[in-house]
């Protein structure tokens, strides 16, 4: 479903150039619902934006499904985000239209679409568990009940890609749990591709695949253990840590570069160059012999 490689880029003002994102590698498959973690600057919000169609590459290669991110033209990305990624941002304000009704709200991107579907409209908003609050106006709706609403809007166009951005990150740990619950059902039930974007770690763990991204570069991945034990299976009992519930990996490039671990580095007081060696078995990094 996603595919990027080498993937660039840079934003200026004023002379000043910052490089967001320094050459990134991932790949995402088709109904897949997956987490994209770092700490602020590191990157993942450039590439959420990205894959949202909000920010153009600078270089590099970004597909999503048939589109070609860094040669799509302007009319074809209006067609890229109406059709294809649907976008839940954290601040509902930005979801939302405040002065319409759930159901209102979510028929919306239909309607600049061309095309009202008020039966699936209604479908979406009880799949997300309003069904007796469609009708009501956002300010008699619960913080969690509104982006409840954003999540049925995102499917309204029933795009193939879902991008969440921190969708739980102004919300209770009980509505998080509903809200994670309910991606977990739409990712099953209808397929749709899921990348959630956050910094609770927590959150992260519920899923079965977790990248960090560090300095614009895929640096970590951590694969799920029992990735066939469903979270809301009576048998499953989380641990609550990312690295109990996961397998931690090192990401390789291409060319065979990787990103070393900060706190592996620190420990060993590595900074600006290392010793490598292979033993015939592992490869070992060590501090530099005569490191002056």
């Amino acid at each position: 479903m996603i595919h990027c490689e080498g993937l660039v880029k840079i934003f200026k003002s004023d002379n000043v150039e910052v490089v967001a994102l320094q050459g990134l590698n991932l790949s995402v498959r088709a109904g897949e619902m997956m987490a994209i973690i770092g700490n602020s600057g590191s990157g993942k919000s450039t590439f959420l934006n990205i894959l949202g169609g909000l920010d153009r590459p600078s270089a590099g290669q970004v597909r999503v499904g048939e589109w070609d991110l860094l040669k799509i033209n302007d009319k074809q990305l209006v067609d890229y985000k109406r059709k294809t990624v649907g976008f839940i941002w954290q601040n509902n304000a930005r979801n939302l239209l405040p002065y319409l009704t759930a159901l209102e709200n979510v028929e919306m991107p239909m309607m600049l679409g061309g095309k009202v579907d008020r039966d699936y409209a209604k479908q979406l908003l009880e799949w997300v568990g309003l069904k007796e609050r469609m009708h009501n106006k956002l300010q008699q709706l619960s913080g969690g009940e509104q982006q409840r609403v954003a999540i049925a809007i995102s499917l309204s166009n029933r795009p193939s890609l879902l991008l969440a951005d921190e969708p739980t990150g102004s919300v209770d740990s009980q509505t998080s749990d509903m809200i994670m619950d309910i991606f977990r059902k739409l990712n099953q039930e209808i397929g749709v591709t899921i990348v959630i974007v956050t910094h609770d770690l927590a959150l992260a763990g519920k899923v079965d695949r977790v990248i960090a991204i560090r300095d614009g570069l895929t640096s970590t991945e951590f694969i799920k253990r029992n990735p066939n034990l469903d979270d809301s299976s009576s048998l499953y009992i989380p641990t609550g840590s990312l690295e109990d519930e996961h397998e931690e990996y090192v990401v390789l490039d291409r060319v065979g570069r990787l990103q070393v671990p900060k706190q592996y580095l620190d420990a060993l007081q590595i900074s600006g160059k290392a010793s490598m060696e292979f033993d015939g078995e592992k490869i070992l990094i060590r501090p530099p012999k005569n490191d002056k």
